[in-house]
């Protein structure tokens, strides 16, 4: 029986289809079926299909009520192992891979077209250039001699099944929709920004803002626009570089207050007001467009709708249907025991495998039971805050914990000097690039409302570093952001499989960085809770092996979004 076969959709609806040998190489002629989905279908032996894109081929076998338990993604796999050789960037399409196979003019990718809010297309899936059947199976062996000449083999195999086990769970996500009642929505917009009047413009409560930053400048002001109040600070004799909440807040004005409120509604209106609710809510599910691995770090984005952005006064608008709950569980404390776990510091490793509060546990062994202090050198240490205190702080991690901190520690020098940064399973951050972004003392991007990871890359390449201690930072951070990303694919992977095996109703509706929602019925919530922790365990321990390390959820089930927080 052959493990895994190779499918590429044929015209008309058909398939062309054959299965593989150990060396990924065709072991039989190939066929030609006359449906997909039926030939997909009537192979449930199959354990992994390999195909060009899972954009290209799942939606459709899920249209017909066919679902996978296993793929490889030949155009994913081919950008994972560009990053690993250091060519992070070029293009990673099957065509471009078939043509450097044959030291051909490589095409350039399409374009990642802009979702249809109105529409259950999927956004992974620019017009491809066409790539025969041959083509495909010859880049796809290629990729298998490829991935065991890598540093650790085993580790990149790993990565690229799960990677291509997220881009299941994404589309099966785009699918359900997390439920959403637009009644609800509408109410709050209502409750927050007041009634809209005839002919655009602010709504009511946000009119009155405005008109309350301008009489405290004395003039016409425009909150929602950056440039107008930084003129109208510095004609009242304040200097202000932005207008971002935390410059304003050190700012002794009476336009302050007002101002901060404007901006704070000005989001809400923006990003998830009446016209967001009318382009993404169908049907009473919330339908945004995923995209996995869309950061360097890993780190899924979403192209449209703002998934990864929902404020907490709009989840009270997320909520189960009648009989159903929402299960909703965010890792614990995720990046300092992925840390332990990939620096095998066994003071760090001990911590991270005890139940209950890890900073708390840190703060016990090596700051005097001071909890606060014990995070911000954590987190300092992952981030690499050297201001304030943070040198002090890092001593003390250094002293208790000195493999995870040299550990972050060579991650920062490699990054400093240019060199491939990996994850644990092997991705790989570019080369000699760097984020173009305002740092703050502890490396991270200085933010004003909505995380920017959700719509940008944590450090988006092409752009040149300001300086290598920059990009030193980040990749002290990468390796650690980065493994946990790749240990949530592992997590969802797990939980996908458990929840079908079980026979169960849930779906997976919701997923960003370290949260997760299923959506079930009432009866079935507390298995999936159990379901889900299991999965965290399980997840650990083959992306990491056996350590003292566990990775635990907090686990909450809910009639409402908002109440799990």
């Amino acid at each position: 029986m052959n493990d895994r076969w190779a499918v590429a959709a044929a015209e008309g609806g058909g398939a062309l289809l054959v299965p593989l040998d150990r060396d990924g190489r065709p072991a039989a002629e190939v066929r030609h079926e006359p449906d997909l989905a039926e030939a997909v279908r009537s192979r449930p032996e199959v354990g992994r299909w390999v195909w060009r894109s899972t954009a290209e081929i799942y939606p459709r076998l899920l249209d017909a009520g066919v679902r996978v338990d296993r793929c490889y993604d030949i155009e994913d796999a081919e950008l994972l192992l560009l990053g690993h050789a250091g060519r992070w960037g070029e293009p990673r399409s099957a065509a471009a891979a078939h043509a450097r196979l044959h030291h051909r003019p490589v095409p350039p990718d399409p374009p990642v077209r802009s979702v249809d809010p109105g529409s259950q297309s999927s956004l992974f899936e620019p017009q491809p250039v066409h790539v025969p059947f041959d083509a495909l199976l010859e880049v796809y062996a290629d990729q298998h001699r490829r991935h065991n000449e890598t540093e650790h083999p085993g580790r990149m195999r790993l990565l690229t099944a799960s990677e291509s086990a997220g881009m299941l769970v994404a589309a099966e996500l785009n699918r359900a929709g997390l439920p959403w009642r637009a009644d609800v929505h509408r109410a709050l917009l209502d409750e927050l920004l007041g009634e809209r009047y005839a002919g655009g413009g602010d709504p009511r409560r946000m009119a009155e803002l405005a008109d309350e930053v301008s009489q405290a400048f004395g003039r016409r002001v425009r909150p929602e626009l950056p440039a107008d109040v930084i003129k109208a600070f510095g004609q009242a004799g304040i200097k202000v570089k932005s207008t971002r909440r935390w410059e304003l807040e050190s700012v002794d004005h009476p336009a302050v207050e007002s101002l901060i409120a404007y901006k704070k509604l000005y989001r809400i209106m923006t990003a998830h007001g009446w016209g967001w609710l009318q382009d993404w809510v169908r049907d009473g599910r919330f339908h945004p467009e995923y995209l996995p691995g869309g950061t360097v770090t890993g780190r899924w984005v979403t192209n449209g709708g703002g998934a990864l952005q929902i404020p907490k006064v709009i989840r009270r608008a997320v909520i189960a249907d009648p009989g159903w709950r929402l299960v909703v569980a965010d890792a614990d404390q995720m990046e300092p025991r992925v840390l332990a776990a990939i620096s095998r510091d066994p003071g760090l490793m001990d911590v991270a495998g005890q139940s209950g509060d890890l900073y708390k546990a840190v703060s016990d062994r090596a700051f005097s039971g001071d909890r606060e202090a014990a995070k911000i050198a954590v987190l300092g240490a992952i981030y690499g805050q050297t201001s304030g205190d943070g040198l002090k702080n890092l001593a003390a991690m250094r002293r208790r914990f000195p493999r995870a901190v040299d550990y972050v520690d060579e991650a920062a020098r490699a990054g400093e000097e240019g060199r491939l940064v990996r994850t644990w399973l092997g991705r790989t951050c570019p080369p000699a690039v760097g984020a173009d972004e305002d740092f703050g003392e502890a490396g991270l991007p200085q933010e004003d409302g909505p995380e920017p990871a959700a719509g940008e890359p944590e450090f988006a390449p092409g752009y040149a570093s300001r300086n290598n201690r920059a990009r030193g930072r980040f990749t002290r951070n990468f390796v650690v952001q980065g493994s946990a990303a790749d240990w949530m694919l592992l997590v969802l992977a797990a939980l996908r499989r458990s929840l079908h095996q079980a026979g169960m109703k849930a779906q997976l509706v919701f997923f960003q960085h370290d949260e997760v929602i299923v959506h079930c019925p009432a009866e079935e919530a507390a298995a999936v809770a159990e379901a889900i922790r299991a999965a965290g365990d399980l997840a650990g321990r083959i992306a990491f092996g056996e350590t003292p390390a566990r990775f635990p959820f907090t686990v909450a089930e809910v009639e409402c979004y908002a109440d799990a927080k």
